[in-house]
């Protein structure tokens, strides 16, 4: 699956062109390297995000197409 789905998917990121924007900013790694938005995000990835001060650390523990609100958490850990 694309980066920016899995973002906008799991929730991390609200909008698609908000996680193509934040890939394209540099802000998005995979596994420590940048990543874009095209990157394909497989079960065992390390994604790390940065919101201005902040950096949010997942990893990858599901992949899936479409989710509800309350099942999306369950795409993936905070490290």
């Amino acid at each position: 699956m694309r980066l920016d789905k899995y973002l906008k998917v799991s929730r991390l990121i609200k909008r698609r062109t908000v996680a193509n924007e934040a890939c394209d900013a540099g802000r998005v790694l995979v596994n420590g390297k940048p990543a874009k938005a095209s990157t394909h995000v497989k079960v065992g990835d390390v994604i790390e995000i940065m919101f201005g001060m902040k950096t949010v650390k997942v990893e990858v523990l599901a992949i899936a197409d479409t989710t509800k609100k309350e099942q999306a958490a369950e795409l993936f850990r905070y490290i």
